[in-house]
């Protein structure tokens, strides 16, 4: 065999060096090469109809759910315009009435005359009021007025109802006891609408009571998310049967039968109380009525409202 020269020598070592330095080459490659991405998995076609039959049942759930509150909502709104339509005639009747007396020239002297001019003036003056409070919770409802639903301290709507009431309690020598609640408490809520909402419910309350005790407290319940709100009074069985029946949409059918148009206002009233809350995604609901056969006519009205979260 004859030996390689020097130019023989070198090719063959290049030839060496390039083999040497492509197998490292593939060996460092290949250490840092990633591992394979495992393939997605493909549902199979029964999970696919499981997917399509969850999300079947939670649009038929949401759409029961928004029948339900409109079919509640219209309901109510048809007893609301047929009270409004109640409350309207009372004040408008005396008006009639008392200026008929006097256009006839039935009354006795000038000063009977001008008695039942005052009696159509306050009637004047409460159908007024009475139709400022309806085009407010109309306005509001109907998002003329707009509300500003914030996280507001509960401790202060309470410190606030009770400068506003304490005083009216007194003078009808009615107990008014309104508990401080905790301090962290925070609900959501317009804060005139909610505080006005208090403020009639427990002066619808005083105006129906001639003695007795009123309390207010507040209870939290972070497993329904609210704050509910207890009005416990002491109104008879008759001024409650009303209250009652108006959350029921039970509407008394004639103005006339009813002489005491304190009442009547006080039940146009807790229907706006209720409009408001509803707006503010709350409720007001009657709790306990008494029958005529107890002998306690404790009541109690509850106002929940959304409880806030800081």
């Amino acid at each position: 065999m004859a030996l390689m020269g020097w130019s023989d020598l070198i090719y063959v070592g290049m030839g060496l060096g390039l083999g040497w330095g492509s197998s490292s080459l593939w060996r460092r490659r290949q250490k840092s090469a990633p591992p394979p991405v495992a393939a997605p998995h493909q549902p199979t076609p029964q999970e696919i109809q499981l997917e399509e039959f969850d999300a079947l049942s939670e649009q038929l759930k949401q759409t029961q759910l928004a029948y339900q509150m409109a079919s509640e909502m219209s309901q109510f709104k048809g007893g609301f315009l047929a009270r409004t339509s109640h409350e309207l005639r009372s004040p408008l009747s005396t008006m009639i009435g008392t200026l008929q007396l006097i256009l006839s020239d039935l009354c006795d002297d000038p000063a009977e005359e001008r008695e039942f001019v005052e009696q159509a003036h306050v009637a004047a003056l409460k159908l007024v009021k009475l139709i400022d409070e309806i085009i407010s919770v109309a306005k509001t409802e109907h998002g003329t007025d707009t509300m500003d639903i914030e996280p507001i301290q509960l401790a202060k709507v309470f410190d606030e109802v009770d400068d506003l009431t304490y005083l009216q309690a007194a003078n009808r020598s009615i107990r008014l006891e309104i508990l401080p609640p905790d301090p962290g408490i925070y609900v959501l809520a317009d804060l005139p609408r909610f505080r006005q909402v208090l403020v009639n419910l427990v002066d619808t309350a005083i105006a129906q009571m001639d003695e007795g005790s009123i309390s207010v407290s507040a209870h939290c319940s972070p497993e329904s998310g609210c704050v509910h709100i207890w009005v416990d009074d002491q109104r008879s069985v008759s001024a409650w049967s009303e209250s009652w029946d108006l959350l029921k949409h039970d509407l008394v059918s004639d103005a006339s039968n009813n002489s005491d148009n304190s009442k009547v206002s006080s039940g146009m009233r807790l229907l706006m109380n209720q409009t408001l809350l509803t707006l503010m995604n709350g409720k007001l609901e009657v709790l306990a009525v008494p029958s005529e056969s107890e002998e306690s006519n404790f009541n109690r009205t509850q106002c929940s409202i959304p409880l806030a979260t800081l």
